[in-house]
């Protein structure tokens, strides 16, 4: 465990260094969460103060539901870079014979990219509320439970999107079912329950659907653990069975490409 925890604060310092270096990429990607806010804040009074989806006002409701599957996406796509870059410099076959293990090996080359997308919902959601006076009631603890199982979802999804990269050089298959097909199905800018009957009880199969409910909760209306029993418990399942079978399915997949000499197709 010390083994470990030392790479990854050698890993973290490296890359904060390199991020210290090129500080104009925290202007950008400030200037694009104040203008994405911007947007969706002015949406909502397009729309109007009548349209309250489960009881709340609309810019809070799509502040948390944004961020947050923005949070999953990038989450997603940090593992898949990881991979890609190191197929398409050849190192990922000479990091493979280190004594670090692949799955390991894998999931600390993405860690630093992965922090950065828990700091930038971080960011996020304080700009909505200290800039756009989005209204939050957050009971803390719940709010922190909601989170620690939506990074354990978050991860599985990044190591989910490594697998395919190595087994099949299709990640970003997945990356567009994200953004092409999964955000309409998770209650991002609407309540699933607006959806037909069929198609709600789609979403309801969607992990993310479960998150971002109970977030919502959670940070707008002080919700506690008890009170959304039913959905932190479903969050929690898909949470902690995802984890698991998501680091089996990157080592296998880790395994039968170095038999077959595949660990730099791309």
């Amino acid at each position: 465990m010390t083994l470990i925890l030392d790479k990854l604060a050698a890993i973290l310092r490296r890359d904060l260094l390199t991020a210290i270096r090129h500080r104009s990429g925290f202007v950008m990607t400030l200037v694009g969460v104040l203008t994405e806010l911007a947007a969706f804040y002015y949406l909502s009074h397009a729309i109007g103060p009548g349209f309250r989806p489960d009881g709340v006002a609309y810019f809070p409701f799509l502040l948390v539901g944004t961020g947050l599957f923005t949070f999953f996406v990038m989450s997603a796509q940090a593992f898949l870079n990881a991979v890609q870059q190191a197929q398409q410099t050849g190192t990922l076959e000479v990091l493979m014979t280190t004594s670090t293990a692949p799955a390991e090996l894998i999931t600390l080359s993405a860690v630093s990219a992965f922090a950065g997308t828990l700091v930038n919902l971080a960011v996020y959601v304080f700009a909505g509320v200290a800039v756009f006076r989005a209204a939050i009631h957050a009971n803390v603890w719940a709010t922190a439970v909601v989170l620690l199982l939506s990074i354990a979802l978050a991860l599985a999804l990044g190591l989910f999107a490594a697998t395919f990269q190595i087994a099949f050089q299709r990640g970003s298959a997945l990356m567009w079912l994200l953004g092409s097909g999964l955000w309409l199905f998770s209650g991002t800018v609407f309540p699933v329950r607006s959806l037909p009957r069929p198609l709600e009880t789609l979403a309801r199969a969607v992990p993310f659907t479960y998150a971002i409910d109970a977030m919502r909760g959670a940070l707008l209306e002080g919700k506690s653990i008890a009170a959304m029993s039913s959905t932190v418990a479903t969050l929690a399942v898909f949470a902690l069975v995802a984890l698991p079978l998501a680091l089996g399915c990157l080592s296998i997949s880790l395994r039968r490409a170095r038999q077959y000499g595949t660990l730099s197709s791309y």
